[in-house]
């Protein structure tokens, strides 16, 4: 016969037993830490734990953020910075893709610089480092972006370019640099190239005018963003508080990537310089936001920084829509991965194979409202439970909801067939007042536009968006900026400014 006993468990004790929970959460003293030295995200859904962040008993304080558009993901990351910084004062770069924080970061009373509308980056720029290893550092970011490496003769010639531009202007290359001296820039390192083709006596000239070449892609005037003089300091930018670093002015992905991984390099630097320090927290916080270019190749900085910031007190969040752009490298090593709402089942194989969590964790996530979110982290011991749990909503310093702008109804049938432009445009309300404002909206009528679309579920027609627009007398050019803003094509306006004129 055999005996039953009753036995009084706290509910603490209880979490720890994870053979009576499917599935489990970390216990409370994994999650809850000393509110003056974290940040908190949320409470979990399994048993209401205040959870609050603080990379001490984890991997390291890096953070992979994925969400499909409109779940949460930018806020996020804005709580998390806001939070980080009255917390540790801690230091918040941002390099920003798409020109999508500029205006939280100017409404936070943070720095703008946009590269390509008045400020520069010279590529050459030393900040600290040995010619040699800067040298060594742009060579690799060539490899990652054009497919000079499979050049043999025009990367020796292109390194080589560069290491005796330097040499002329004065600088060892192997010692530390004079900051007193001036260093060169591509324009430099094009012409003694160009000078060297015209000696006529280089035995492959062919090799060296396609070296010359792909230097002026990057120096030619009007694109010549990485080769004047710097009007930024990545020293001191990365000690001034919040910084959005806005590269939506330059023409392309590459250019884009490239001045991605300048910065990188840059910060990589200054972090290794000042080395470790006692206080507490994280001096400072770089953003990579939709960066796919630099966070997917295994070469990049990002990665390097991933693997080395701990002991410096950095932390990298990187953060994008698809999980496939963030390379499996930074899964498997970051502290802390945040898993938003993913629809797409190819999206969810690459998460739950390299994250490694239960068939319940995916159905959650996929299934996610705004804000819900699966954490993964990587503690620094082996711990005996799983690391994935759920939190019910990232609690932020605004309400977190997503609003709504439809365009199916001027879509012409060929396009909502094949699909090739989407239906809907999806905003947390920071994005959202984030591009009124960038757009050029006063206070007054960005109140009045939200109090109309929550009349309406949050859900509005664009049609309906422009009726209201045009109610405030809102400007025609300042519409457009903010159509162009939320991702509409020049042909989409043109087609919602023929419906506005028609009823009027």
């Amino acid at each position: 016969m055999s005996i039953v006993r009753i036995q009084n468990v706290m509910s603490n004790e209880l979490s720890k037993r994870i053979f009576v929970t499917r599935p489990p959460e970390p216990p409370y003293e994994f999650l809850l830490n000393d509110p003056t030295d974290s940040i908190f995200i949320g409470i979990t859904k399994l048993f209401g734990v205040p959870f609050t962040w603080n990379f001490a008993n984890l991997a390291n304080p890096h953070i992979s953020v994925v969400g499909i558009t409109g779940s949460g993901k930018s806020f996020f990351v804005k709580t998390f910075l806001t939070r980080a910084s009255f917390v540790w004062n801690t230091n918040a770069i941002i390099v920003d893709w798409a020109g999508e924080y500029i205006a939280w970061v100017r409404n936070s009373g943070g720095v703008v610089v946009s590269l390509a509308k008045g400020d520069y980056m010279n590529l050459m720029d030393l900040s600290g480092t040995k010619p040699l290893d800067r040298v060594k550092q742009i060579m690799n970011a060539f490899d990652i972006l054009t497919d000079i490496s499979d050049f043999p003769e025009q990367r020796r010639l292109t390194a080589e370019a560069m290491e005796q531009a330097y040499l002329n202007a004065g600088f060892g290359l192997a010692t530390l640099p004079d900051p007193r001296r001036e260093v060169p820039t591509l324009k430099d390192v094009t012409k003694l190239l160009e000078e060297k083709l015209q000696e006529g006596t280089y035995q492959y000239p062919a090799e060296l005018e396609n070296t010359i070449y792909r230097l002026r892609q990057f120096s030619r005037e009007g694109e010549d963003y990485f080769a004047k003089k710097s009007t930024i300091d990545l020293g001191k930018l990365a000690t001034s508080g919040l910084v959005d670093i806005d590269l939506s002015g330059l023409p392309d992905e590459k250019f884009r990537a490239m001045a991605a991984l300048f910065i990188l390099q840059t910060l990589e630097v200054i972090m290794r310089a000042e080395g470790w320090s006692s206080n507490k927290g994280l001096k400072a916080l770089v953003v990579l936001d939709e960066a796919w270019k630099i966070a997917n190749d295994e070469r990049s900085d990002a990665i390097t920084i991933i693997r080395e910031g701990r002991k410096y007190q950095f932390g990298l969040i990187v953060a994008s829509q698809n999980p496939t752009d963030i390379n499996e490298a930074i899964f498997s090593n970051v502290g802390t991965t945040i898993m938003l709402k993913i629809k797409f089942e190819k999206f969810l194989d690459y998460l739950q194979g390299s994250l490694n969590f239960s068939a319940y964790i995916r159905k959650e996530i996929g299934n996610f409202g705004v804000g819900q979110a699966a954490v993964d982290m990587s503690f620094n011991t082996s711990v005996q439970f799983p690391n994935v749990f759920v939190i019910e909503r990232i609690v932020g310093e605004v309400p977190l909801d997503t609003y709504t702008i439809t365009i199916g109804d001027i879509l012409t049938p060929s396009e909502q067939e094949q699909k090739t432009i989407p239906k809907d445009y999806s905003f947390e309300r920071i994005d959202m007042s984030s591009k009124f404002v960038d757009a050029g909206f006063s206070a007054e009528a960005i109140q009045k536009i939200f109090k109309g679309m929550d009349s309406r579920g949050r859900i509005i027609d664009i049609r309906a968006m422009m009726q209201i627009l045009s109610a405030e007398n809102i400007d025609k050019n300042v519409m457009v900026s903010f159509l162009r803003g939320i991702g509409l094509s020049d042909t989409l306006i043109t087609r919602v400014f023929g419906y506005l004129a028609a009823q009027m």
